[in-house]
């Protein structure tokens, strides 16, 4: 079993019109034993960025931390909130830094960013960014999630009909990998409101 399957997980981000939702599963797990089920992958960096963080807990919780510190250093300098893109480069130098002994995470990177137009990315472990203009997937429920959402994604979807999507596509995905699921944490965003939602799921 790799690393990065350890703990289990399932991420996935999409972009609507001049909106974007990030959700997860909420398993928390040591390879096929659960060990809680209400537990955070997606984090709030402000109110138009969200990083979620998929692979090893452990690893996920540490880069947190230090992201967190360097965007506070970045609103004392610049007296201002980071736009999406420059997070992304800073996650990204953040994880290449450590190349020879990475944090074994994979991280989604969802925001608003000038004229609200959506933003999404995600990275591998030593931070080789994927940018994406319709949805991104990373954790052990990645394959199902590319299939659920080439079937259901289509572009400018409004915030409502974009959180059933998403819903819908997290849903279906995690009940066919066995390492994530027990219910769905949901964020969608908008210019002006963030919407957060927990949805029920299978409990096996």
């Amino acid at each position: 079993m790799s690393i990065f399957e350890y703990n289990g997980s399932a991420l996935i981000a999409m972009v609507g019109k001049n909106c974007f939702a990030i959700a997860s599963d909420r398993r928390f797990g040591v390879q096929l034993q659960t060990v809680a089920t209400d537990f955070q992958k997606i984090y709030r960096i402000h109110d138009r960025v969200f990083l979620g963080l998929s692979g090893l807990a452990t690893d996920a919780q540490t880069l947190y931390q230090r992201l967190v510190f360097r965007h506070k250093l970045y609103q004392l300098r610049e007296e201002r909130d980071m736009k999406p893109e420059t997070f992304a480069s800073l996650v990204s130098a953040l994880l290449y830094e450590k190349r020879f002994g990475p944090y074994f995470c994979q991280p989604v990177i969802a925001g608003l960013g000038d004229e609200d137009k959506p933003f999404i990315c995600t990275m591998d472990s030593i931070g080789a960014k994927e940018l994406a203009k319709d949805f991104v997937v990373a954790g052990t429920a990645s394959e199902s999630l590319y299939g659920a959402c080439e079937a259901m994604f289509k572009p400018d979807m409004e915030p409502e009909e974009l959180f059933e999507i998403i819903s819908q596509a997290l849903l279906s995905s995690v009940d066919r990998d066995c390492l994530s699921g027990w219910g769905g944490h949901v964020y969608v965003v908008t210019p002006t409101e963030v919407k957060e939602r927990i949805l029920k799921g299978r409990m096996d």
